[in-house]
């Protein structure tokens, strides 16, 4: 009975590996070997390529940091994060049972949990980066795509903009900046405000610098319907927003996409540069504190600060592409 037992266990498991073996046809298995051990031996020969360069550059602060040394303050980095959210829950602990004790003698007795007050983690100052970055971008976004849309709709309107977004748009943010500066500072006064100045001042550069392309793409994506879907629109007698909503938008989505991806890589590129020059917190901060400090760490954590500033760059791109794919009116 064992023996059957066994034996009709081999046979499914045998079957089932037959099956997996006709799915995975010889083409599929070579695409995924291109798609998966491609990229890894690439990114193997740079890291081997940066362990064996970085100990012939020396700097000020000694040798350049290469791969275990970057792994090594990383996890320094996470491990400050943990100790700093630790010692962050054990002040509202204290807090907690110290106004558990005020009103247990006096129960009217106006009590107060205070927030922990310690500086920014470096995993701090990513997420603050990231709501900096996807503020600006989508005030970006809202600028853009309906600007795009009319600009496109009308031949005459873009001929008398297009000079302009041609004038603005190699516009440096070192440029902006400043003047951003001042006009919030000159603008935005308030006794409580809602919004920190250097997160409106990061906010507004990024959007400045990042609403060209998805402008530019959008624009170009709506001049660019087929004919063939106007012309029934006109016969059809639509409205402009059922015009724009049933024919432009399915068929310019892809140009607008496209322009939102380079968008959101120029704003996370903008941003760490307005970072580092506002002094506002977030990553470009941390890389510029980093650097005045001049310990013989810092050069290790500002490359694993360059690496999360890429990676996370990816993620974005990522994304957008996601959404692309789900929204996908055009198919």
């Amino acid at each position: 009975m064992s023996t059957l037992m066994n034996s009709s266990s081999g046979t499914r498991i045998l079957g089932g590996l037959k099956v997996l073996t006709d799915r995975f046809t010889g083409a599929e298995l070579a695409q995924t070997g291109k798609q998966l051990l491609l990229p890894m031996i690439g990114i193997l020969i740079f890291l081997g390529f940066w362990h064996l360069a970085a100990p012939q550059v020396n700097t000020s602060l000694g040798a350049f940091p290469g791969p275990t040394q970057v792994w090594e303050q990383s996890g320094q980095l996470w491990q400050e994060h943990a100790d700093q959210r630790e010692r962050a829950d054990k002040f509202v602990t204290m807090q907690e049972e110290r106004n558990a004790r005020i009103l247990a003698d006096n129960p009217d007795a106006d009590v107060r949990i205070r927030s922990y007050l310690g500086a920014p983690t470096f995993l701090d100052q990513v997420v603050t980066s990231l709501v900096t970055v996807m503020a600006g971008f989508l005030l970006a976004t809202a600028i853009a795509v309906p600007l795009g849309i009319v600009l496109g709709l009308n031949h005459y309107l873009q001929a008398a903009v297009n000079p302009l977004i041609q004038i603005f748009k190699p516009v440096s943010p070192l440029a902006w900046l400043p003047l951003v500066t001042m006009v919030v500072s000159a603008t935005y006064v308030s006794d409580d405000p809602m919004f920190e100045k250097s997160f409106l001042t990061s906010m507004i550069t990024v959007t400045l610098c990042s609403l060209w392309p998805t402008l530019i793409n959008t624009g170009v994506g709506v001049a660019a319907v087929n004919p063939d879907l106007l012309n029934v629109s006109r016969v059809l007698q639509l409205s402009f927003w059922t015009h724009v909503r049933k024919v432009v938008l399915p068929s310019s989505v892809p140009m607008i996409f496209t322009g939102l991806r380079v968008s959101l890589g120029i704003a996370w590129m903008v941003l760490i540069a307005a970072e580092m020059l506002a002094q506002s917190p977030g990553l470009g901060k941390f890389v510029w504190d980093e650097f005045q400090n001049g310990s013989s760490q810092s050069l290790s954590r500002i490359m694993a600060a360059v690496l999360a500033i890429g990676f996370i760059g990816f993620l974005l791109d990522r994304i957008m592409l996601m959404i692309q794919k789900k929204i996908a009116w055009n198919e």
